[in-house]
């Protein structure tokens, strides 16, 4: 998660805080604080918390699995690459892993004659290593 998020966050709740302190006595006020600070965390822990995994011949990213032996090629992108292919350019069947605070993705060809989904797009820092280790799961089958 991006650092200005968590400031952003901040400057809410300081500013709910000073709306509801003014309005209901003081106990409340930071009890109903203290429950959207806590919310607030757990949004963004959650949100921020995709992760993309290669284990046991089965690439994971977020909530979706899939076996090596139905992976295409995976392909590094840059950003406007990846900025089209995740907008304008975008297959409505594919399986986006979006993360609006990263700018390169990964494009893996799904080839699985069962699946409708022709690509997986995997928004991550590190696209080449993934794209790397993705072929390299690949080629070991």
């Amino acid at each position: 998660m991006p650092l200005r998020w968590w400031v952003q966050g901040v400057m809410f709740l300081a500013t709910l805080w000073i709306a509801v302190i003014l309005w209901v006595p003081p106990a409340l006020a930071w009890g109903i604080t203290a429950s959207t600070v806590g919310l607030f965390a757990l949004a963004m822990i959650v949100y921020g918390n995709a992760r993309i995994t290669i284990a046991d011949g089965v690439l994971r990213a977020g909530p979706a699995r899939i076996e090596a032996r139905f992976l295409g090629e995976a392909v590094a992108l840059e950003e406007t690459e990846s900025h089209h292919l995740a907008g304008r350019d975008a297959d409505a069947r594919a399986y986006l892993l979006l993360r609006p605070y990263l700018k390169r993705a990964v494009r893996v060809t799904i080839e699985d004659p069962a699946d409708p989904t022709p690509y997986w797009l995997l928004f991550t820092r590190h696209p080449v290593a993934l794209a790397k280790r993705v072929n390299a799961l690949r080629a070991s089958l």
